[in-house]
């Protein structure tokens, strides 16, 4: 039986980071896993997963020595020991819509919902009624509000997050640590229409088919790799109440499935693009 852990390095890029961190985990008797890492603007990312023979491991060291290793380096390291066996933890982020939030957890998923972020107070009583802890963040304050989530999730052990309809911009800062497990759903087949009034811009454009598409989060607004779609045609004599309408049952629909492929293991994205193994 192996141990696991999961390491985040994240700070402004800098020759020789992965070296330094692979040879301190080589010094600790880790194998490493999986490594990925980007650098984007200047700012570096890297997750990496490790594993240790069963009784090779010392958390408190490793921890210690990965905290001395980030401010040498002047970058943030975040180290959590994870069990590949368990189901993973989710995190259900909400605005005011209740549809794709209803959906996920009707949905008999092989994943666990965890808690519940929103940035109205109201939507409390549907949380607690799935027995499920819900966080007000009100997101007048991005970077005070997003600091207060990272926190939360972080405390949570959450796997990944999914935005059932989370009608804040989250900034490169939470996107980073998070890379290719936010999960989003977008009211328009992407690349057309992205923004906060897309069945608007169907309706005004004169489309004869309309979508959704739900996609990973990245950095830009609305065009993170596409996992799932779908559409509808827009018939004549609709108005735009009736491509709400049908755009938002088929919200419910594809954001399931994206969260499906992606509990699946069958996704990987490679150079921005996700394609299902």
């Amino acid at each position: 039986m192996k141990l696991f852990a999961t390491i985040t390095v994240i700070g402004r890029d800098k020759t020789g980071v992965i070296a330094r961190v692979t040879n301190f985990l080589f010094e600790q008797h880790a194998n490493i896993e999986a490594l990925e890492e980007q650098v984007t603007r200047g700012q570096f990312s890297m997750t990496l997963q490790a594993s240790w023979k069963r009784g090779v491991l010392k958390p408190d060291q490793l921890r210690s020595g990965l905290d001395a290793l980030g401010r040498s380096l002047g970058m943030e390291i975040k180290f959590r020991l994870t069990d590949p066996r368990r189901r993973q933890r989710f995190a259900l982020m909400v605005t005011k819509e209740t549809h794709c939030y209803d959906a996920l957890l009707q949905a008999g998923l092989s994943a666990d919902p965890a808690l519940v972020i929103g940035n109205y107070a109201d939507f409390a009583p549907r949380a607690k009624k799935a027995r499920l802890p819900f966080f007000h963040l009100d997101w007048q304050d991005r970077a005070k509000s997003e600091n207060a989530a990272l926190k939360v999730l972080e405390e949570h052990q959450i796997d990944f997050i999914v935005l059932a309809r989370f009608m804040k911009i989250l900034s490169p800062n939470f996107v980073w640590r998070h890379k290719n497990k936010i999960i989003n759903i977008h009211p328009s087949l992407l690349p057309s229409f992205p923004g906060p009034q897309a069945y608007r811009q169907a309706y005004e454009s004169g489309v004869k088919i309309a979508g959704v598409t739900a996609h990973f989060v990245s950095m830009r607004l609305d065009e993170g790799p596409i996992i799932a779609q779908g559409s509808f045609a827009i018939n004549p004599g609709m108005e735009l109440k009736d491509i709400i309408a049908c755009g938002q049952k088929l919200e419910a629909a594809v954001l399931v499935k994206a969260v499906k492929l992606y509990l699946g293991k069958r996704l990987d994205v490679y150079w921005g693009v996700v394609r299902e193994v």
